[in-house]
């Protein structure tokens, strides 16, 4: 196992989670041991395995996980589940019993044969057998092999299930000779796959010069997004750059969700074209508008060639990555579109930026005030870090368009509440900047154990809970009709009060009553040298009519004449 942790260190591997246990003990001491890996250890898998999650997808390498067999492994599964959807990439080293030992009452022995199923991009089943150099250098090239497969192509989770027999320890010193390839290089490297040709991308510009009303629409995009947003700035087309996409800068439209709420405006800008990069946006209205384009050609910059189109819209698949091909297109004579194109979109942003504003005017705090208001404050070098359900949606709603904007990561692979607070702080073990997650109290409460990643850490972590007890997004859905289960089976208040558990796993704790007292809470949290969680109360029922009277003020101030 030092060999196979050596190799991992010399692909580029930074951070390890681990998890207590026996049967894991040769593999987690060989990795914690490896002084160029960071090793994190963790008390549950699951939480475990969702900070892998975040430290993956803040820096963009793989991050491991080592866990004991039976269960532990199980734990695993969401945070696996939520890697391959998102497309991150994760290495889930698991131990377990020998062959000997499985199928025979044995304990803690479950079958973790093919474990995660599909969800796995790759699986190998490793024994335990002698040291051999023979044995030595297949294990370095296993190592090589899941580290690469995990990244190229879609990257995704690897698993590989370790058997191991007793007695359980250690390994001793590589021996003399086994010490891997010379310089610190891996045992099997890769070359990176050169840019497409040229020829990729003439099918697009030639769309692009017959339906010139054209429109780009960028979802999350693991990177890429300034040159998404260069691209359409340059040829005028409007961007609507979901915040995930790291493109929502410059001229990029920022309101699309509440404008394409209003019919009539929604027609009269109707394109002949979409460029599509990256996943969907989380916005319903856009989803839909988009299905409902008819005779609108749509194209999707698909570099894996996994369909992010649900309603089979798509015409054609150019499987280049969004960055990459806007890049390219840099070099090309791109035909600009038709003059005002953009600045109908521009201007109806700007409009529905005020209009939502006057509605959020002063200083009562609520939900959407609480995303704007950290929308304005964090800047590029910040990381912000949102829950499913309405937090991410109220991000995409009120995160301003910046020159500078702060990177936004969040689960939207699989969409699940769980794990929301490991992830956050993951991303903030693999951050350099600050990091501030924006969590529903469901959501905080699903992953309350994660918490104690702040002091036995060492982590700095903002949280900022939006506390109406219960699940606030289902108030907007027809199910808020059936009064007689509604509130106990679906929104599901629990009562809680978090100062408790703020202080149980040691963080700071602010519970602003006002919006200027949220802005000050907020300056000190960053400004603090531990986590921080400051709580913001607010009424589900309330929040339904406030994001309404929003919407109606969008929809009063784009109509002609207003």
């Amino acid at each position: 196992m030092r060999a196979f942790a050596d190799e991992l260190a010399r692909c580029g591997l930074v951070d390890v989670c681990t998890s207590p246990g026996s049967r894991s003990t040769p593999l987690v001491l060989a990795l914690v041991r490896e002084r160029r890996l960071r090793a994190t250890s963790h008390l549950d898998e699951r939480a475990g395995g969702f900070f892998a999650v975040g430290a993956a997808k803040a820096s963009g390498r793989p991050a491991a996980l080592a866990c004991t067999s039976g269960t532990a492994a199980a734990n695993y599964l969401p945070a696996v589940v939520e890697a391959f959807e998102s497309a991150t990439p994760l290495l889930v080293l698991t131990a377990d019993r020998p062959p000997e030992l499985r199928d025979v009452g044995a304990g803690q022995a479950i079958d973790q044969v093919k474990l995660y199923g599909r969800a796995a991009k790759w699986y190998l089943e490793v024994d335990d057998a002698p040291a051999t150099p023979e044995r030595l250098r297949w294990i370095r090239q296993l190592a090589c092999r899941a580290f690469w497969t995990a990244v190229e192509g879609r990257p995704g989770p690897v698993h590989l299930n370790f058997a191991f027999r007793e007695p359980l320890v250690a390994g001793g010193p590589l021996p003399a000779g086994e010490d891997g390839r010379p310089g610190g290089r891996p045992w099997l490297d890769r070359v990176v796959a050169p840019p497409p040709a040229a020829g990729a991308l003439a099918p697009l510009l030639r769309e692009i010069e017959r339906r010139p009303r054209a429109l780009v629409v960028a979802g999350r995009l693991a990177s890429g997004g300034e040159d998404v947003a260069h691209f359409a700035a340059r040829c005028r087309i409007p961007l609507l750059a979901d915040p995930l996409s790291g493109a929502r800068r410059g001229e990029a439209i920022a309101h699309y969700d509440a404008l394409l709420r209003v019919p009539a405006w929604a027609r009269e800008h109707a394109p002949e074209l979409v460029i599509r990069a990256g996943d969907l946006p989380t916005s319903k209205p856009l989803r839909e508008w988009l299905a409902g384009l008819a005779g609108t050609r749509q194209i999707a910059l698909d570099p894996h060639l996994v369909l992010q189109d649900p309603t089979a819209t798509v015409g054609l698949s150019v499987p280049v990555d969004p960055g990459t091909a806007c890049r390219a297109l840099e070099r090309e004579r791109v035909p600009q579109a038709p003059p005002g194109w953009l600045e109908s979109w521009r201007d109806a942003d700007d409009a529905a930026r005020e209009a939502m504003g006057e509605v959020l005017g002063g200083e009562r705090l609520s939900e959407p005030n609480v995303a704007a208001a950290l929308g304005a404050r964090l800047d590029g070098g910040a990381t912000l870090v949102v829950a499913s359900s309405m937090p991410v949606r109220d991000a995409e709603t009120l995160l301003v368009t910046k020159h500078s904007p702060p990177r936004v990561l969040a689960n939207r692979g699989a969409n699940g509440i769980d794990g929301t607070v490991s992830t956050a702080f993951g991303v903030a073990a693999a951050s350099a900047g600050p990091v501030v997650l924006l969590t529903g109290d469901v959501a905080l409460a699903h992953d309350l154990g994660g918490l104690v990643a702040a002091r036995r850490l060492g982590l700095r972590l903002v949280v900022v809970v939006v506390d109406n007890d219960g699940g606030g997004i289902f108030h907007f859905l027809p199910v808020a009709g059936e009064t007689d289960a509604f509130e106990e089976h679906v929104a599901t208040p629990h009562g809680l009060d978090f100062a408790h558990a703020a202080a149980l796993y040691g963080l700071a704790f602010e519970r602003p009553a006002d919006l200027r007292g949220f802005h000050a809470a907020l300056e000190r949290a960053l400004a603090a040298e531990g986590s921080t969680l400051i709580l913001v109360r607010t009424e589900r029922v309330a929040n339904v009519e406030l994001h309404r009277r929003m919407w109606d003020a969008v929809a009063r101030s784009v109509r002609p004449g207003a």
